[in-house]
């Protein structure tokens, strides 16, 4: 099913998470472990994150070969498993990096065979030891440019023009940035990116994650007024450890409100610094529902246990199904 049509049948805000693919070597054990502390809660959708490969060239016995490393493999694997564990919608992230547009056409190809109803575009980070995004030929530079690619699919469109193709019928997310995206010169022009990715085709938007309703409120009302009237699901983190005060801004490019730095600052020990950011993200959350967004959307980083306890709380107050 559709995300949109998963969203447009709601009767209480959702509830959906982004996890992260373990490290190359690891079992994805601690994935359905994670899973099954969070079922209570009716999850309606699981992303699931892409992390490209690093290219290296490496020397033996006087012949430099070209060696491809990749540290998150899995995310069609994963989503795969936890749809066929959990029955439960999940969503595998495809990126520009990395791929030309022949490539593309074929990863969307396999997941329609696999029957995947839904997809979330971005363009991705550069890969481990590059500041900037290298150019593939023949590829994408853009996530609206690939979002026109999964449209034109969605059309029966192929590359190579094909009699009567087959269309696929991919639902489309895309991100949103409520602090601008870091690359963006300023607000104002990184919302007309964004609504051009929606005129692309997307048909939602996540949000980066943000700490402050206003911040989220400020920015879907910008889009509202830019024209975009596709759902926009607030993204979110709970806050449990000192050194995200300083991961977060720096690797994610947000910024964090006075008030919650002041209050974790005055934390006395690390449980007291979890519970503050528990307490934190359970009015967030409050504030959010007053808004009346579709659903509550949460980057898990691979652990359940913080946000299972802020997910309880709103489940008590019947906030969430």
């Amino acid at each position: 099913m559709h995300v949109t049509e998963i969203i447009e049948r709601r009767r209480k805000p959702l509830v959906s998470l982004e996890i992260t693919p373990p490290e190359k070597g690891t079992s994805i054990v601690h994935i359905f472990d994670t899973m099954e502390t969070l079922l209570p809660y009716s999850p309606s959708f699981v992303n699931v994150t892409y992390h490209q490969e690093r290219i290296v060239y490496e020397e033996h016995e006087g012949v430099i070969k070209k060696i491809p490393r990749r540290k998150k493999p899995g995310t069609v694997g994963i989503c795969s498993a936890l749809a066929h564990r959990f029955r439960i919608e999940t969503v595998p992230h495809l990126i520009c990096s990395g791929f030309n547009r022949y490539e593309t056409e074929n990863a969307l190809i396999d997941l329609h065979y696999l029957g995947f109803d839904n997809i979330f575009v971005i363009r991705g980070d550069p890969p481990p030891g590059f500041k900037e995004i290298p150019s593939e030929p023949e590829g994408h530079v853009y996530a609206s440019e690939l979002v026109a690619q999964v449209a034109s699919l969605n059309r029966g469109e192929y590359i190579e023009q094909i009699e009567k193709g087959d269309a696929t019928n991919f639902c489309v997310g895309v991100a949103g940035y409520p602090e601008k995206h870091y690359e963006a010169p300023n607000l104002a022009e990184d919302i007309l990116h964004l609504k051009h990715k929606v005129d692309c085709g997307a048909a939602y938007i996540i949000t980066q994650m943000f700490f402050s309703a206003k911040v989220f409120e400020e920015f879907r009302q910008r889009l509202i007024d830019a024209g975009v009237t596709v759902p926009i699901v607030p993204g979110m983190k709970v806050l449990t450890q000192p050194k995200q005060l300083l991961t977060l801004p720096r690797d994610f490019h947000i910024s964090l409100p006075e008030e919650l730095v002041e209050s974790l600052r005055a934390a006395k020990d690390p449980a007291d610094f979890r519970r503050r950011g528990i307490q934190w993200a359970e009015k967030l959350c409050l504030d959010l529902v007053d808004l009346n967004v579709p659903c509550l959307h949460f980057y898990t980083m691979g652990k359940a246990g913080a946000l299972s306890e802020v997910l309880a709380k709103l489940q008590k107050k019947g906030v969430i199904p």
